[in-house]
Order: structure tokens, then sequence, then C-alpha cells
């Protein structure tokens, strides 16, 4: 064992020694710091598992990201050189269009590392007729195997086959109630372009939105372009990406490459994104003032040991001990107390998620990544390290022969 080694041993020896005599004190702290990090880590987890459940509840109705034709703008004369003209205008009203030349625009979005689906939607108003109801509905024309990427309506069905094409619908469960409708039964679909037809239901979904289960009807791209009076054309197109947090600026730069207008959902959900920041800072101060009241804790125990030992620490530096290990010692104590603590905060942060999970209300589940954890357990440990700093440098200051005298 070299030199070194042996030093350090010795140092490691006589902070455990000094933690062993301070036993109740220890313990104290150790419980201090246990419960600091299980909190910490347990409102982390929670946070982060209802953000999950919000996001995915979120995102399994909707695309990542929309691509739509631009808006439609009035033309207007250029006014003579040198004159200045006023104009009071009035926004044109939108008409149901389709994106021009989307098959060479979907074809090379295809081939774009950043998305991970891409699918062309055409959708627009309708009626919905049976007998003498009538409701008010969004007819969704879809290629259903590129559709199923983006969400996957297997997932959402409650009865029939999930088929569209050849007279086929699928149509969500309120409006199935609305229009007392059951898988075989026949649906009369009208729009405003005159156009109208006749479908059989071949499947009944709820994807869990009131609005989007009281309204859609999923029809073949071509009977939906039909209906709506696009041949060939198509109103949307639905993409994904790998990573979700990036769709806000993957869209920004498709919109350039493309010339159409983007919106991505964090756009769509501007009050989820900021109950979700909202959240994120909440957790982040919870962090920030636990950390704080674990390292003011640590360092007021340390300091008590301080004043308790300051005639061995007077011993120690009169047999040889340099100030660098007096410091070692009460630095290394801080880092057993926040290591040590931490380790039995996690314990105790898995036994409350457990409990959350299987015993709790079951609105979501929680998980605990072993970021959360590595991160929790550095925290602490460098918190611990942090707060032994000052009565670390006290005790290593301490005169040898006025620690001696001390009584």
């Amino acid at each position: 064992m070299s030199k070194q080694l042996r030093r350090l041993w010795t140092e490691w020896t006589i902070a455990l020694k000094f933690l062993r005599e301070g036993r109740a004190q220890t313990v104290m702290i150790l419980i201090g710091v246990a419960v600091g990090v299980a909190v910490i880590v347990f409102v982390t987890a929670l946070i982060q598992g209802l953000q999950t459940n919000l996001i995915e509840r979120t995102l399994g109705t909707q695309a990542h990201i929309r691509l739509l034709p631009p808006d439609e703008i009035n033309l207007l004369l250029p006014a003579a050189q040198g004159t200045v003209q006023l104009v009071q205008e009035d926004k044109r009203a939108q008409r149901l269009r389709s994106i021009n030349n989307w098959q060479q625009v979907a074809a090379t979005l295809d081939q774009l590392p950043a998305l991970t689906a891409v699918s062309p939607v055409v959708s627009g108003p309708a009626f919905a007729r049976r007998g003498d109801a009538l409701e008010s509905v969004a007819l969704v024309g879809v290629d259903l195997e590129r559709y199923q990427q983006i969400i996957p309506l297997s997932t959402y069905l409650l009865e029939g086959q999930l088929r569209v094409g050849a007279g086929d619908a699928m149509i969500g469960k309120l409006l199935a109630e609305n229009l007392g409708l059951r898988v075989g039964d026949k649906l009369r679909l009208e729009t405003g372009q005159q156009s109208a037809a006749i479908v059989n239901i071949a499947a009944v979904f709820e994807l869990g939105v009131r609005e989007l289960d009281a309204r859609y009807v999923y029809l073949d791209l071509k009977q939906a372009q039909s209906l709506l009076n696009l041949p060939g054309g198509i109103t949307v197109l639905d993409l994904t990406v790998e990573e979700i947090f990036t769709a806000q600026a993957i869209a920004a730069r498709i919109a350039r490459l493309t010339g159409l207008k983007a919106e991505s959902w964090m756009e769509t959900n501007a009050q989820l994104m900021s109950g979700l920041t909202a959240q994120s800072m909440s957790t982040n101060i919870i962090v920030v003032f636990v950390a704080l009241s674990v390292a003011f804790g640590i360092a007021s125990v340390l300091s008590v040991s301080v004043v308790q030992r300051t005639r061995e620490i007077g011993i120690l530096r009169a047999t040889g001990a340099t100030r660098q290990q007096i410091l070692r010692i009460f630095l290394l104590q801080g880092a057993v107390f926040g290591l040590l603590g931490s380790g039995i905060g996690i314990a105790a942060s898995y036994a409350l998620v457990w409990m959350f999970n299987n015993a709790g209300p079951g609105l979501f589940y929680i998980p605990i990544s072993s970021t959360l954890i590595l991160s929790s357990l550095l925290l602490a440990t460098v918190t611990g390290v942090i707060a032994a700093a000052v009565p670390s440098r006290r005790a290593a200051s301490l005169d040898p022969v006025e620690a001696i005298r001390y009584v």
C-alpha cells in the first residue's frame, strides 16, 4: 500500500470514528438527508410520471406536426410611386383546398431522418344523417397503413374491424350513441358540395377525447376526396418525430423547406406546455430548497462536531496531522452523510412509488429512471461535501496548542 493510500485510509478511519462517537447526531442527520432525498426522488418521479401521462394522452390522438396549405391573402394593387395607400382590409375567408404537389412533398419528407412517419389526410366538414337524426361531423380521409403510424387506431377500437374503403367507415363512440348506430349499420354522409354517400359502419372507436369521439368519421382517402370535392388532393400532411420536444424546431425547418404552414403539437397545445413548464419549475424549486435544508443540517452537525472534538483535533495536529488531512477528515464525514443518507432515501422513495403505483388512485404510473437515482445520489453527496466545507476549514485552522488546552 502506497503512502498516499495509507494516509487516506487513516483519514477515513478517523472520520468513521468521529461519526460512531456521535451516534445520536449521526442518526438524526442521516434521517434528515434520507427524508430530503426521498422527497426529491418521489416528487420528481411523480411530476415526470404526470407529465409523461399528459403528453401520451395528448399525442395519442394527434400528430406531432401538421402541414397545411398557406393562408390565402387578399391581393392589393400597388400604390403609385410617391403616394401613401391607406387600406382597411378584412382577412380573406379560407376555403377548403389541397396542398399543391403533395405527393412530391410527401416523398421528400419520407427521406428526412428527423421524421418517423408521414401520412396524407383529407378532412372537412359534413353532416351525418340517420332517419330524422342529423349530426355535424368531420370527415377524415386516410391512407390507413400510413395513418396507423401517426395514431394507432387499432388500440382504440371498441368493436368491428379496422377497415376503410369500399364504402366502409369508422366512427366515434359518442357519434354512434347519438345516432343509434352499431357495426354493420348504414349512415348517410352529406357535404356542402352537394355530395352524398351511404357508408357501412365497419368499426366504432373511442379516442378518449369527447370532441373527436362525437365528430370523427374515418373514410378511405379517395372516398373523402370525392365527398369534399378535392379529387386527388389532401388538406393536411401529418408527421411524427423521434423526439417530441424537438417538434417546434423541426416544424420551422420543414416550413422553410416546403413553403407550407407547419404547426407543431407544442403550438396547438400552448396551455399544456405552460402547465408542464410551471410543473418543472415547481419541482426545481422544491429540489433546491430541500437540498439547502439538507446542506444546513449537515453543516450544523459538523460545526457542533468540530466544537466537541477540538481537543482531539489538537492532538491529531500535535502528532503530525496536516491541515489538509484534518480538512479531508471532515469532508469525508460530509460525503458519508450525503452518500449513506441518499441511499436510505432512495430506498424509501422506491417504497413510496410502489405504494402509489399499487395502492394509489391508479390515475397514472410513476416510473423511476436510473438517471434520477444517480443524479439524486450525486446531488446529496456533493451537497454533503459542500456543507462540510466551512466546518472542515474551521477545524483545519485550529491552533494545536490552543486546541489541546481547550476544555
